[in-house]
């Protein structure tokens, strides 16, 4: 989502991390390229003011431009100013210390994907935190609204109200209530209707709800890819509702980021949760610090590391541990990676969380390169037979041609998998060679990346363990591009 805000910022620091000593003159000439990269990102006027007022304020003072490394200084500056943006360094969660059910009511306009929000975090509380939910829909205007929820609810095994044609949405509310504390839910999600604007029945119809069922949590739903109008919606609702947080949907798309940027200024409420995709897990709990990291291209190996943690079934990741203690890596281990890489949200969604992968991000897009590469890799190893992919050293010139016309691709598709495979092989016995596992987790340090991962095996260095050294994209692109 903050691509193109983050190029224009990676190239002002990069530039002032290229000098040696800076002068005030350097730090103002630098903010006024950032307060023209925030304001073509669609972030408020207000609050582009006030940002590089503070960042300006602090960036020219004696300890950052006394410093061994100024450049680096400021870049801390702006880090930490944008975590404040965002939110500060505290992670909001949901306040559900109250008396069961815990009511959350989802506001918002029609279309801004608060019925499948709704859906989603039900799928969170119900999962994550292991409560009994129960979710309704209040809206009566747009049709099959309340048939949609229902749906939704069945897909992710979620109770919801049963529906009674006619009824008025304060009834309905009602009776989800009675309904919730006849079964014992922990949380009942409120869907209400949206509008198509900001008007006053839409108004009072929230604020009779909340009357009838005393919400502890009433979360605004806005669309980010709307920019600022997304702003204007936050400031109508905040005047009307008593808001408690934000959640951002779309956040996946490729909008300019303005939205996120400006909403905590704007509502003065915390932005708690961030859509980033279709799924019905693609919800994430929204962490300002780990957003800054990725908007100035420092990378968000943390939410891989957790990605990694969802992805990876536990008997797997122990059967593969054990293989790399014993420096094993077959072809049935290489294909296991790379569907562990296309449910952590395939090589752009990793290229975007890794340190200082923009560059390659870019590369991998111009080349047209994307998840077709695993797809086809995945393909190539599936016409493979048990044992060629048990022992890849079976695999002569007459069963790669054979291979490659099973999976529809060229020979030297099939020498580039085998290569990539080969790679990786080192790599695993490097890992057996520095100790196995207990080597890799101190090369990691204790309980951290190598300790997580173990599904994804060790790289032979630096970059993500298992992708056979240096940056994921590289060394797939090196290997596979046409």
């Amino acid at each position: 989502m903050f691509d193109a805000l983050s190029d224009r910022l990676g190239n002002v620091f990069d530039r002032l991390r290229g000098r040696g000593a800076l002068k005030e003159q350097d730090v103002r000439d630098a903010m006024r390229e950032v307060r023209i990269a925030l304001l073509e990102a669609d972030v408020a006027l207000p609050v582009v003011r006030r940002f590089i007022d503070d960042v300006t304020e602090k960036a020219v003072g004696v300890e950052v431009l006394k410093s061994v490394t100024p450049g680096q200084q400021v870049v801390k500056v702006v880090n930490d100013a944008l975590v404040d943006m965002l939110g500060g360094t505290e992670v909001p969660g949901l306040d559900l210390a109250a008396t069961p059910p815990v009511v959350i009511m989802m506001v918002g306009l029609q279309g801004s994907g608060k019925t499948t929000s709704t859906a989603k975090l039900a799928k969170l509380l119900k999962e994550k935190q292991g409560k009994k939910v129960m979710m309704a829909s209040l809206d009566v205007n747009r049709p099959a609204a309340q048939e949609q929820l229902k749906v939704l609810g069945e897909q992710v095994e979620v109770a919801t109200l049963p529906i009674v044609p006619g009824q008025m949405p304060v009834d309905i509310a009602a009776r989800a209530m009675q309904a919730a504390k006849l079964q014992a839910v922990d949380v009942l999600l409120l869907d209400t209707a949206g509008r198509l604007h900001v008007d006053q029945q839409l108004m009072d119809e929230m604020k009779a709800v909340a009357a009838t069922t005393s919400p502890r949590e009433t979360l605004l739903v806005v669309d980010s890819l709307t920019g600022q109008d997304a702003v204007n919606v936050a400031q109508a609702f905040t005047g009307q509702v008593d808001l408690t947080g934000v959640i951002l949907t779309r956040m996946d798309g490729d909008a300019r980021g303005g939205a996120a940027l400006s909403m905590r200024h704007v509502t003065g409420k915390p932005i708690k949760f961030a859509g980033t995709g279709e799924k019905l897990d693609a919800l994430e709990v929204f962490q300002p610090a780990r957003v800054a990291s990725r908007i100035l291209g420092m990378g968000d190996i943390v939410s891989i590391v957790e990605k990694a943690a969802q992805a990876i079934e536990q008997e797997e990741a122990e059967r593969m541990a054990e293989r790399m203690a014993k420096g094993q890596f077959d072809m049935n281990d290489l294909r296991t990676q790379l569907r562990q890489m296309q449910s952590m949200g395939g090589l752009g969604a990793l290229a975007g969380m890794l340190p200082g992968m923009k560059k390659a991000k870019a590369a991998m897009q111009q080349s047209g390169m994307d998840d077709r590469v695993l797809l086809r890799m995945d393909a190539i190893i599936g016409s493979m037979t048990p044992k060629e992919r048990a022992k890849p050293d079976l695999l002569n010139a007459k069963r790669k041609i054979r291979i490659a016309n099973g999976s529809g691709v060229q020979v030297q598709d099939v020498n580039k998998l085998i290569k990539m495979h080969q790679e990786m092989e080192r790599a695993m016995k490097q890992i057996k060679k520095m100790g196995g596992l207990g080597g890799l987790a101190k090369l990691f340090g204790k309980g951290g990346l190598g300790a997580a991962m173990p599904g994804l095996g060790g790289g032979q260095g630096g970059g993500l363990p298992g992708l056979g050294g240096g940056s994921l994209p590289g060394n797939i692109g090196d290997l596979l591009k046409k």
